[in-house]
């Protein structure tokens, strides 16, 4: 296991390198000399590489800049639905180097295993790791409940590692998303910032003072009720105008569909939005306007400006861009900050990326260095 310190140089490495000498040290608050004693047995293992001389502008010899081996291997991502498993193979950045998508044979855990399994065997490469997300919420390992597998009480990190012999972490897929999000993603470099996810359901988490916020009730699905229209539809819940009644993409396209008395999908509404369809166009502009309600009041009450937008539900944003702006600048005091947008694009993609990044957390927690 890796000191304090240590683990802020590997993190510090993985997340911004390459990274000169100089720069770490500023990061980290330590001297030229405590940075070399520190760095050196990462270097001895080979964790850590020194990559060739640049010239950074400061007085003195050129900079050698430190790096991650680039042999550290593969790490899978997969974010379980109630009825699909979406797998991602990344790098040990949470670069995506291949993906699949395939239906489950059943929600049981013993069968979900299976065609884990199955999906990984699909893919090439020295793995070292696997990330499991999902919708619930999770303890060490442990699903405590997860809804829409109808799960309770599955020790799944375990039974996983059992059948591949790999390291397996298991996390909520919102926790997992903004762990990806600050490390990798959107929010690398922001102290703080919301994260918000429209698709099949409504998702939000919290990064704050550099840290995910974690709780169990994360994994309640508590954001998908907060009321942002008096007048619009209602969800299953009966809440009128809330979250999950103006933002899934069951409920637009549900609009969508009464309104032209037709199956709509939700492809099909951000098409015909985009081709200024009167019916389409306002279901969007509605939609926009509660997301932009929702950035703004996440803004307002965890006090920080900026918002990482992401699922598989963003094309929303290119269709409503105008009425979002509009309704933050409505709820937001002109006196705050303002609000600053980051566009997560991938869809599912971005939540199985999320699932590798904790994987690739725990694999960094885990290191032993010969001392």
């Amino acid at each position: 296991m890796l000191t304090e310190s240590e683990n802020a140089l590997a993190e510090a490495v993985l997340i911004h390198g390459p990274i000169s000498r100089s720069a770490l040290t500023s990061r980290l608050g330590l001297s030229a000399a405590s940075l070399t004693r520190l760095a050196k047995p990462f270097l001895d293992t080979g964790l850590l590489i020194e990559l060739d001389d640049v010239v950074d502008g400061s007085v003195g010899r050129p900079t050698r800049p430190l790096d991650i081996a680039p042999d550290r291997g593969f790490f899978v991502g997969i974010k379980l639905t109630g009825d699909t498993l979406h797998a991602a193979l990344t790098d040990v950045r949470a670069t995506l180097v291949d993906s699949s998508t395939r239906p489950l044979t059943a929600s049981d855990p013993s069968s979900v295993v299976t065609d884990i399994r199955a999906a990984i065997d699909d893919f090439d490469g020295d793995i070292r790791g696997i990330g499991v997300s999902l919708g619930g919420s999770v303890d060490d390992g442990v699903v405590e409940f997860a809804p829409f597998l109808d799960w309770h009480d599955v020790p799944f990190a375990a039974m996983l590692a059992e059948a591949t012999g790999l390291p397996v972490t298991v996390e909520n897929d919102l926790v997992a998303l903004a762990e990806a999000e600050r490390w990798f993603g959107m929010g690398r470099g922001l102290p703080g910032f919301s994260v918000i996810t429209i698709g099949e359901g409504i998702g939000y988490a919290v990064v704050a003072h550099n840290e995910v916020v974690r709780t169990r009730e994360v994994g309640a699905g508590l954001g998908g009720h907060i009321p942002l229209a008096a007048n619009g539809p209602l969800c299953d819940r009966g809440h009128r105008g809330c979250a999950q009644a103006m933002l899934t993409s069951g409920s637009i396209t549900a609009q969508v569909s009464g309104a032209l008395r037709r199956a709509v999908d939700y492809e099909e509404f951000l098409a015909l939005t985009a081709d200024g369809d009167p019916a389409a166009t306002a279901v969007a502009d509605a939609a926009g306007e509660a997301l932009g309600r929702f950035i703004a009041l996440a803004a307002n009450l965890t006090m920080q400006p900026a918002t990482v937008l992401a699922g598989d539900g963003i094309g929303l944003f290119s269709v409503a861009e105008p009425a979002i702006r509009r309704a933050i600048a409505a709820d937001r005091d002109p006196l705050a900050d303002p609000i600053e947008l980051y566009i997560d694009e991938p869809g599912f993609t971005a939540w199985a990326r999320g699932a590798a990044a904790v994987a690739i957390q725990s694999a960094i927690a885990t290191i032993s260095l010969a001392r």
